[in-house]
């Protein structure tokens, strides 16, 4: 969808009006005005997501630029404001306007549309700008490719297709890595979901989240969810009316268990919610958007800051000056629904954010805005006032640590960012301390999880203090053996393995066991519950489950 276009349909949601105008609070700060200087980033629409790389720096990319192509580049920025553009998209590759994601090799992936020949390319970027095609969509894979792969705890890549596939509704695409093998697990057929907009979400159970924007039982699109096998089921249709509709926005799954998300109408007012989802699928609204002092429609999603908070953008609406129809709103909520507007864009400090605001390692939390700002004006490129900007907001939050692996088995490398790495003296996963670790650079350090590792937050001490991490990480569960292998029902089994101090749930052929015992870390014993049918034994922690690679036969 080219640029106008989608401001377009962006405009259709978000319909003018006129309230009364007071000054914005000073808590956000202006770190770069778009359009300054040739080659310069402009106008960054909704699913440019922003990502931290290794280095600390913030990475995403723009569908348009102030360049001679004007295909626009994949920037860099630091949190003081310098600006770089390591990349330049062009007629060989394509427009980029998906933003990045980062990969577990330090590199990032994103998509673009009319590169090469074919509809749209997958690639992946160095953070100096080194460019590798990873497969080339062609006419039969569909022509909208508004959002950025994310990279499953498998290592794949997982995205999807705003359109295409059999019913032109959209699809789910899957790339293995290494090998670019490349498949198609699920395609849209309206009653389960149209035009999904927004990236995946990978939850902790290990299934893969989204949105549409259109479609479901309600025309109003749904939230789905999809196994790493492919299976999709609908997990809520939004009405349009009470819990909101048209949903563009990404879900985030909180601290706890929950989705969140937004949507851009629906809801007592009609101009958009932000909403709560449990795992089962029961929506709770959480807020209405009012239209007018709280913004309209918001178009990005939330994220929850480490105070546990939740912090979106509207794109019109709010007391800032300078624009007819509100120049937008950074907004909070609470966990319990308690909603307030933090800031007022004015114009000149930006106008319309339309990009899911990010939080970097140092506490604050970054976004840009598509319009607005005091740069521009250059020969062929936005004009004055007219590009955007690059901003930060203070929220009074610490600096900690973000994990870059969120699970994984003991004796995994875990790679983490944050700051002040280098003279770290240890890392510890919930209290059990990393007997390996390297402080790589001040920005960047990996550790192996060690044995008696228990999912929680990890701690890195460092010379300026300890960071904790904004997540716990999830040790993943491990069974090397069973005995006895087989035996009727009330058998006492004794289950062998790695990480099994946080065992919750034990199943014989996917049957519960009513009685289980934890001896240790490396060993459980359960009883064989009635009903139990020949199959896998399965173990359930807090990080995960694991699976026997041999079947218990029931005698």
């Amino acid at each position: 969808m080219c640029q106008k276009l989608r401001r377009f349909v962006y405009l259709l949601v978000v319909a003018p009006f006129v309230l009364a105008l007071s000054a914005p609070r000073s808590n956000a700060q202006v770190l770069y005005n778009f359009g300054n200087v040739a080659g310069d980033p402009v106008n960054p629409t909704n699913q440019s997501a922003i990502t931290q790389g290794r280095d600390g720096a913030l990475y995403s990319t723009s569908a348009s630029g102030d360049n001679v192509t004007g295909f626009g580049p994949m920037f860099r920025i630091t949190t003081t404001g310098k600006m770089s553009e390591p990349f330049s998209f062009g007629s060989a590759t394509g427009v980029s306007n998906s933003g990045l994601t980062l990969g577990t090799n330090g590199n990032f992936y994103g998509t673009t549309f009319g590169g090469m020949g074919g509809i749209a390319v997958l690639y992946e970027l160095t953070p100096t700008g080194s460019l590798n095609t990873l497969y080339t969509f062609d006419t039969s894979d569909g022509s909208k490719f508004e959002a950025p792969p994310i990279q499953g705890t498998d290592g794949n890549l997982y995205g999807v297709a705003t359109q295409g596939g059999s019913s032109d509704c959209g699809y789910i695409y899957k790339l293995t890595l290494p090998g670019n093998t490349y498949s198609v697990p699920h395609q849209f057929g309206n009653t389960d979901g149209c035009d999904p907009f927004a990236p995946l979400l990978q939850g902790t159970d290990g299934n893969f989240y989204g949105t549409t924007t259109s479609g479901g039982t309600g025309s109003s699109g749904v939230v789905f969810k999809i196994s790493a096998a492919g299976h999709l089921s609908v997990v809520f249709n939004f009405d349009g009316t009470k819990h909101g509709g048209s949903p563009v926005s990404p879900l985030i799954q909180a601290t706890d268990g929950n989705f969140y998300g937004t949507t851009t109408g629906g809801g007592k007012f009609g101009t958009g919610t932000v909403f709560k989802m449990t795992p089962a699928g029961h929506v709770t609204l959480l807020h209405s958007i009012n239209g007018t002092t709280d913004g309209y429609g918001p178009i990005a999603g939330l994220v929850q800051a480490t105070d546990g908070n939740f912090y979106g953008t509207a794109p019109q609406g709010g007391n800032g000056t300078n624009c007819a129809s509100g120049c937008g709103t950074i907004f909070r909520v609470t966990p319990a629904g308690v909603f307030d507007v933090i800031y007022n864009f004015d114009g000149t400090t930006g106008q319309d954010p339309l990009v899911t605001l990010f939080q970097h390692t140092d506490g604050l939390l970054y976004g840009d805005t598509f319009d607005g700002g005091t740069g521009g004006g250059l020969p062929g490129g936005c004009t004055v006032g007219n590009c955007g900007v690059f901003y930060s907001v203070n929220i009074g939050a610490a600096p900690f640590a973000s994990l870059v692996t969120p699970s994984g088995k003991v004796g995994k490398t875990v790679e983490i960012l944050g700051q002040g790495f280098k003279g770290t003296t240890g890392v510890s996963f919930a209290g059990t301390a990393a007997l390996t670790f390297d402080a790589v650079t001040s920005t960047y350090l990996t550790a192996t999880v060690p044995a008696g590792a228990e999912t929680g937050p990890v701690t890195v001490t460092t010379p300026g203090g300890p960071l904790v991490s904004s997540k716990n990480f999830r040790v993943t569960p491990q069974i090397t053996s069973f005995n006895p292998p087989s035996g009727p029902v009330g058998t006492s089994v004794t289950i062998t393995g790695v990480s099994l101090t946080q065992t919750s749930k034990i199943t014989f052929g996917g049957v519960a066991a009513t009685s289980f015992t934890v001896n240790s870390d490396t060993q459980v014993t359960s009883t064989v519950p009635t009903g139990t049918v020949t199959g896998k034994v399965g173990i359930t922690t807090a990080g995960g489950t694991a699976t026997s690679a041999s079947n218990f036969t029931v005698n």
